[in-house]
C-alpha cells in the first residue's frame, strides 16, 4: 500500500527542483540581457564576432559552405528576390531618386575622373577588330540591309541637296547642277524598265553591299585618331553639366515605362534554366578560385578590413538589440532558446541530486 507521506515528499521534491530551475532560468536570461545592453552591450557583440572570426581561421570556405547547397539557394533567390514586393519598392524608390535628381546638383566630372574615362575610351576604341566581326554578321539580316540602304540613300540625297544650294548661289551653276541631276533622272527613268527585272533579283545583294559600306564608314571613323579627341571633348563638356533631375525633359510616365520594361526582362530572364546553369559555373569558380581561404584570408583578398567589419557591427546592433528588448522580443527569444533546458529531465536530476547528502 503506497505511503501517502513519501508520496507528499515526492511532490514536495519535484516542486523544489521547479521552482529551483524557475530562478535558475530567470537568472541565466538575465545575465543574457545584460550582456546585450548598456555599456556590455558593444562588448559582448565585439567579443561575438572576434570569437567567430577567431574560430574560422582554421576552417577553408570550402568546408564551411557546401557548394551544392550555395548553388541551389542563389538559383531560388535569383528566381524569387527579383519579382519580389520589395525590389519592385526598391525600383520604385530609385525611379523617384532619378527622376527628382540629387538635392543639390553636382557637376558630373566630381564623379568620375577624365583620366579614367580617357582610359575607357582607349578600351573601346581597341575593340574594332571585335566590333568589325559583329558587324559583318549584319550582312546576314535582308531588313538590315533594307535600312542600311535607306540610310545610304538619305545621306547622298541630303549632300546633293546641301550642293544644289550652294550652287544655286553662284550665277549658272545652279541651273547647271540641275540639268545634270535631271537629265540623270530622265536616264534612269528611262532604264528603270529594261533594270527592273535585275534590280529585284539583285536587291539583296544591294542591301548587302549597303551595310558593308556603312561598316566601313563606322571603322573607319572609329580608327580616326580624330574620334578620340571628339569622344573626350564630349566628355569634357558633359563634365561640366550638372546631374540634376530629368523632370521636364521626360515625364515620368516615360522613366516608369522603360524601368518597369528593363525589370521584367530581369524577372524573366533570372528565372530562366540558362541563368541557373550560369550560376552553377560562377559557384564552381568561386569554390575552385577561393575554396582553399579561410574565411579571414578572404576578408584580406576582398580589401575587407577585419577590424572594420567589427566596429561596423558593434554601431549597428545597438539600433537591433534596444528595439528587440523594448518590444519585450529580445527576452522571449533567449528564454525560447534556454527553457527547453532548464525543463529537462537531465536538469531535474541534477537539481535533486544537489539537495542530496554530499
Amino acid at each position: 500500500m503506497p505511503n501517502p507521506t513519501n508520496s507528499a515528499a515526492d511532490d514536495a521534491a519535484d516542486t523544489a527542483e521547479h521552482d529551483l530551475a524557475a530562478r535558475l532560468l530567470d537568472a541565466q536570461v538575465r545575465f543574457h540581457l545584460d550582456r546585450l545592453s548598456g555599456e556590455q552591450q558593444a562588448v559582448t557583440v565585439a567579443r561575438l564576432a572576434e570569437s567567430l572570426l577567431a574560430a574560422s581561421q582554421s576552417h577553408q570556405v570550402a568546408d564551411l559552405v557546401d557548394a551544392a547547397t550555395l548553388r541551389t539557394i542563389v538559383v531560388r533567390a535569383l528566381a524569387t528576390v527579383p519579382a519580389s514586393a520589395a525590389v519592385s519598392g526598391f525600383v520604385e524608390l530609385d525611379v523617384t531618386t532619378a527622376y527628382d535628381g540629387p538635392g543639390e546638383p553636382f557637376p558630373l566630372g566630381e564623379v568620375v575622373e577624365r583620366a579614367q574615362v580617357e582610359v575607357l575610351v582607349d578600351r573601346v576604341l581597341a575593340l574594332t577588330p571585335a566590333l568589325e566581326r559583329g558587324l559583318d554578321r549584319l550582312t546576314e539580316s535582308p531588313l538590315v540591309g533594307t535600312v542600311a540602304s535607306r540610310f545610304m540613300g538619305r545621306v547622298v540625297g541630303e549632300v546633293v541637296q546641301a550642293n544644289q544650294a550652294v550652287a544655286d548661289k553662284v550665277p549658272g551653276l545652279g541651273s547647271l547642277m540641275s540639268f545634270g541631276t535631271s537629265a540623270a533622272s530622265k536616264m534612269m527613268g528611262a532604264a528603270d524598265k529594261q533594270l527592273e527585272g535585275l534590280l529585284g533579283d539583285t536587291v539583296g545583294k544591294g542591301g548587302t553591299f549597303a551595310v558593308r559600306r556603312l561598316n566601313r564608314i563606322v571603322l573607319e571613323t572609329l580608327r580616326d585618331p580624330t574620334t578620340r579627341d571628339a569622344v573626350l571633348q564630349v566628355w569634357d563638356l558633359a563634365a561640366r553639366e550638372p546631374v540634376a533631375s530629368v523632370a521636364g525633359k521626360v515625364s515620368r510616365e516615360e522613366v516608369d515605362g522603360v524601368v518597369d520594361a528593363v525589370h521584367d526582362l530581369a524577372v524573366t530572364g533570372l528565372a530562366g534554366e540558362r541563368v541557373a546553369q550560369l550560376v552553377g559555373v560562377v559557384v564552381d569558380g568561386f569554390f575552385e578560385r577561393f575554396g582553399g581561404y579561410t574565411p579571414p584570408e578572404l576578408l584580406d583578398e576582398l580589401d575587407l578590413d577585419r577590424a572594420d567589419l567589427v566596429a561596423d557591427l558593434v554601431r549597428l546592433a545597438p539600433g537591433v538589440l534596444d528595439a528587440l528588448r523594448e518590444s519585450g522580443d529580445l527576452e522571449r527569444m533567449v528564454r525560447t532558446e534556454l527553457e527547453p533546458f532548464y525543463a529537462s529531465a537531465e536538469v531535474r536530476d541534477l537539481l535533486g541530486g544537489a539537495d542530496g547528502p554530499a
